[in-house]
């Protein structure tokens, strides 16, 4: 029988069981209203409350700078790829720069250059995207608009340190997949996003945060549910939110902050989920192949296959009858992906890693 306990999809991910169990009360009745929160107008004080109380938690639990706006949008980070330059990449600077670290980042810059001219300042795919560059060390345009990289690349398994300096230029993140996973100096950046199906809830809403500063560039004549403006000044409700969607952030926001205890304790708490999994990987070396190298490996998302590539299947079978869920690879490398989220629990880790061993024993 599956279980959501032992969920490594890669989006959407495992909610923490915690979350799922008041979700399933508030589709029944919120205790705050007595109506269901799928049929709560994003018009009530119920939910100006909700949207309130979601940017505050987030507000604490990064340490988030007053100078930045929070907005809660839709489209996800494909529409960001395209709204970011409509916003910022204005004449006045040279073009934006972008770092090509893997598929979410190729496409953010291929959908930039729809927009308007963009440079690649680095590009992994030479080297099959394995490897990343150092932010600090990038030769960035002085006048360029922005630089803009994917901090976390789900599909490859690919994770940057947080950079050391803040740029000269403004630094614009898609943290899609690690946001809320481990502090970081919100201070350094120009821009921070990151839509929900990872770590913050279901699919539906993205949370963007943006130095006001920025703001001042957007030039006028935009579509105004294009400008990100619009969206800041009607406090997420332009048009028809995702209520929903956002009602489930807050609820993760909570229990980031009541049952984890932040964002430093979930860092340790998934970085021991991590390394019982890339231990066991590695003591499998001589059968499976861990896509990204060492120092670059995620500790959101690991891409692994079995040399064998038959056994990918098989395992994906015995993994399978097991309860295991969401373990295959992204359809643009193949092989297997386990996604190791917040919500995914060190006990589910261990049962993936007693798998593995107990799969390699059996074809070794």
């Amino acid at each position: 029988m599956k279980s959501n306990a032992l969920n490594f999809s890669g989006g959407p991910g495992a909610l923490p069981a915690a979350v799922l169990d008041a979700t399933q009360a508030a589709i029944a009745a919120l205790p705050e209203t007595g109506l269901s929160v799928l049929g709560m107008s994003h018009r009530s004080d119920w939910f100006e409350q909700i949207v309130d109380e979601a940017e505050r938690n987030l507000r604490a639990l990064l340490g988030l700078p007053e100078r930045f706006a929070v907005s809660f949008l839709q489209g996800g980070s494909s529409l960001l790829f395209a709204t970011i330059p409509l916003n910022f990449a204005t004449r006045a600077f040279a073009a934006p720069d972008y770092v090509n670290s893997g598929y979410w980042s190729s496409r953010a810059s291929a959908e930039a250059q729809r927009v308007g001219p963009c440079r690649v300042v680095w590009d992994g795919a030479p080297s099959g995207f394995r490897e990343l560059p150092s932010l600090d060390r990038l030769a960035v345009a002085p006048s360029a608009a922005y630089l803009h990289y994917v901090s976390n690349e789900t599909v490859e398994g690919l994770q940057f340190a947080a950079p050391d300096t803040t740029p000269r230029v403004p630094l614009i993140a898609d943290m899609s997949s690690d946001f809320l996973s481990r502090p970081f100096d919100t201070g350094r950046y120009g821009m921070i996003y990151a839509h929900a199906q990872k770590n913050l809830g279901p699919a539906g809403v993205t949370v963007a945060m943006i130095d006001r500063t920025l703001l001042e560039r957007i030039p006028e004549g935009l579509p105004q549910i294009l400008d990100l403006r619009t969206q800041i000044a009607h406090r997420s409700n332009y048009n028809t939110p995702p209520v929903f969607a956002i009602y489930v952030l807050t609820l993760v926001t909570r229990w980031l902050r009541d049952t984890i205890g932040g964002l430093d304790a979930m860092q340790r708490i998934n970085a021991t989920k991590s390394t019982r999994l890339y231990d066991t990987l590695d003591a499998m070396r001589d059968a499976v192949d861990v896509h990204a190298l060492k120092p670059w490996r995620s500790q959101m998302n690991a891409a692994f296959t079995f040399r064998d590539a038959r056994l990918d299947r098989a395992f994906l079978d015995f993994a399978g009858e097991r309860g295991m869920v969401g373990l295959e690879g992204h359809r643009s490398i193949g092989g297997l992906r386990a996604s190791l989220y917040n919500a995914v629990t060190l006990e589910a880790v261990e049962t993936l890693c007693d798998a593995l061993r107990e799969f390699g024993a059996r074809h070794g």
